[in-house]
């Protein structure tokens, strides 16, 4: 069984990193770029095939290590 969990700054928290982005983007000549809020993908694979444990386990692990739930949120997609 394959996941992801997306982690993302929760919004009002400041994103440099993401403000240095959309600077170069626009220093490149891309167009239209109004905001980039920057975050983090983990593609993680699980042994088992039961998906209700699988997104616990999951929520588990981003609770403890993931994610710092002080400032950031995040989303867990299993695909079966």
């Amino acid at each position: 069984m394959k996941a992801r969990v997306t982690v993302t700054l929760k919004s009002g928290i400041l994103d440099p990193q993401g403000k240095a982005i959309e600077g170069a983007l626009k220093s490149l000549g891309v167009d239209g770029v109004a905001s980039v809020r920057q975050g983090k993908v983990f593609d993680i694979e699980l042994s088992g095939s039961d998906k209700a444990k699988a997104e616990a386990a999951l929520k588990d692990a981003a609770d403890k290590l993931l994610a710092n739930t002080v400032i950031e949120n995040y989303a867990i997609e299993v695909k079966a």
